[in-house]
């Protein structure tokens, strides 16, 4: 198809009529072949020689238009928005100008506007091309991989990356590997090109943290594509985060672009916690990411070079910046950044929970000793923090679902001496339950909630009770006597909050009731009612030892408390008890949203224990 030199003045008035028309659902008055040519020519139309101001504005807004008419236009033929006759003009007019994608002249744009909506714009009609015929457009795909095989960071580059990031999340749930196999050595090529091999200064300006950032994002997608899909991690560039994990650890090290270094630890978090992609809500991807034995070996990948990164003092090398406020500048007193500090402390967890799978628990300690000693000397804490297992509550209070990940992983790291180490898991559970001040409603939340592992975490849990009574009894009288805690029995929260409550996730203490989330939609209501019915009254957390102390409270109150030595170990049975009575009254009226025969027969178990106990 040739291209006129010079798009006429009528151009963008013929384009208007014809996007008029489509988005009233009718045919173009021009014939196909003319709607081709007139959006081709606008598309390659060549910004002019800046002459003058208007020539120069006529020519970007007839680029800009046309490539948002030809994505429009696939976008409604793909969506079958447009039914009957008027389809099929509109059809023919993709058929002509789908192959040529005449948008990958503008990737190397240097107007942003212009070289994101080409980018676009040749995703969507690469998409389009795919579901019709099943090929890739040759134009596109030769492009992307000049590009990552020679472009520098630039908007050349970034443009490929966001357009076939944006295509192989289209295409995740479909196998294609065939797609994917076409960049696979380049891709390659351009991490290893991007990615240090030694400890350098990372970071060329602006342009390559732009690029770097959409590297990320496509390495992600990549990771997920094989492992939703079914067809495995069998190309190399499906496996560069775990294949280049020390690299991106030195990239944490050395670059001095905070925003990257954050970005590239969230990345590694999700690896370990196989969650790629959940951002992209897909449903059954997390299931598939789960079950594969891929992302298990690549897993151990990564794990060995995490833990050989820390065993070289990598924490030393990791600065935190503090936290800022809604204008954006940091305000003096404010705690580090709490995302950085549960990404780069997650990644270490889980590393270790991973490796005490398949190895020895000699080493760990050092490990753990190792994150501890950075979360102090990055003055995490308001004040000193004397018991370790307090840091978990304090890092994550904030953030469900990494409590949940992170006490999750400390069920593998129970070592000989698990206080000492910060991995006891039954202060992690009690500390939890005093930050819910015992409340059972809260639990239930949680237990019909997608949104966190909490089911996962607590099944788990309660056979590592049952197994354990005697060291659950202890941890609830580490509870009682304040050891650990702050004055006033909670530890502070970790960034900005005014709360002095420290450990509740949220100030349960001040309503009656928490939403309740449940996957089947119309049983909501009915169970939010029986839910309503069955909520206990709120529980206040007593006041600790340490708090009588310090507040010089009279002797006679102190000894009562101390007295008590039974009274968290009473109120955590007490909540699991009430929490077992709710389940089982929605389960008989069928509300429970998923079978808890086995988790109500844990609950039962841990009540036998508690009445078999000299203690109760």
């Amino acid at each position: 198809m040739d291209v006129p030199q010079s798009p006429g003045p009528s151009s963008i008035r013929e384009l208007s009529h014809c996007y008029r028309a489509l988005l009233g659902g009718a045919c173009p008055k021009l014939s196909g072949a003319e709607v081709a040519r007139l959006l081709f020519s606008g598309v390659c139309g060549q910004v002019p020689e800046r002459d003058t101001q208007e020539g120069a504005e006529a020519a970007w807004e007839l680029i800009v238009f046309s490539l948002t008419l030809l994505r429009k236009i696939c976008c409604g033929v793909s969506a079958h928005s447009l039914h009957g006759a008027v389809r099929g003009p509109w059809r023919d007019i993709l058929s002509l100008l789908t192959r040529f994608a005449p948008q990958v002249l503008h990737f190397q744009s240097e107007d942003q506007v212009i070289s994101h909506l080409a980018a676009k714009s040749a995703s969507v009609c690469v998409l389009y091309l795919i579901s019709t015929s099943g090929a890739v457009s040759a134009v596109w795909q030769k492009q992307c991989v000049q590009a990552f095989s020679s472009s520098p960071p630039g908007p050349e580059l970034d443009a490929c990356l966001w357009s076939l990031t944006e295509v192989i999340k289209k295409l995740l749930k479909q196998s294609n590997q065939e797609v994917l196999a076409a960049f696979d050595c380049s891709l390659t090529a351009l991490c290893s090109k991007l990615l240090p091999e030694e400890r350098t200064e990372v970071g060329f300006g602006g342009s390559w943290r732009t690029t770097f950032c959409l590297l990320l994002d496509l390495l992600e997608v990549l990771t997920a594509s094989g492992l939703v899909c079914g067809a495995g991690l069998s190309l190399r560039s499906q496996r560069i985060p775990a294949v280049q994990s020390a690299a991106l650890l030195l990239t944490v090290s050395c670059c001095s672009d905070y925003f990257v270094k954050k970005r590239i630890l969230l990345l590694l978090k999700r690896v370990l916690l196989q969650k790629l992609g959940e951002d992209w809500s897909l449903e059954g991807a997390a299931l598939s990411v789960r079950e594969h034995r891929d992302l298990r070996a690549d897993r151990c990948v990564l794990t060995q070079c995490v833990l050989q990164a820390v065993a070289a003092d990598w924490l030393q090398s990791l600065q935190v910046e503090r936290a800022v406020f809604f204008g954006g500048r940091e305000k003096e007193g404010l705690k580090p950044d709490g995302t950085m500090l549960r990404a780069v402390s997650l990644v270490l967890l889980k590393s270790i929970e991973l490796h005490l799978q398949t190895a020895a628990a000699a080493e760990v300690d050092s490990y753990l000793q190792s994150l501890w000693s950075w979360l102090r000397r990055l003055d995490v804490s308001q004040t000193e923090v004397s018991h370790s297992c307090s840091w978990l509550s304090l890092l994550f209070g904030e953030q469900d679902d990494d409590l949940m990940e992170a006490s999750s992983a400390s069920l593998y790291s129970v070592l000989e001496a698990a206080c000492a180490s910060g991995c006891n898991p039954h202060c992690h559970f009690v500390l939890l339950l005093q930050s819910l001040s015992f409340d059972h409603s809260i639990l239930l939340d949680f237990l019909i909630s997608s949104e966190t592992c909490f089911l996962e975490y607590f099944v788990r849990y309660l056979k590592y009770l049952r197994g354990d009574w005697r060291g659950f009894a202890a941890a609830c009288g580490h509870r009682n006597r304040g050891e650990g805690l702050q004055p006033g029995g909670s530890v502070p929260p970790l960034e900005g909050s005014s709360s002095g409550s420290g450990l509740r996730l949220v100030e349960y203490d001040s309503s009656d009731e928490s939403s309740e989330e449940t996957p089947d939609g119309n049983k909501q209501s009915e169970t939010t009612a029986a839910l309503t019915t069955d909520r206990s009254s709120n529980l206040k957390t007593k006041p600790s030892l340490s708090m009588i102390q310090s507040e010089k409270v009279c002797p006679t109150a102190a000894a009562v408390l101390e007295e008590e030595t039974c009274d968290v170990l009473d109120r955590v049975v007490s909540c699991l008890s009430e929490l077992r009575q709710v389940v089982t009254r929605l389960q008989t009226k069928q509300l429970f949203p998923y079978n808890p025969s086995s988790l109500l027969k844990l609950l039962a178990q841990v009540e036998n224990c508690y009445q078999r106990s000299p203690l109760s």
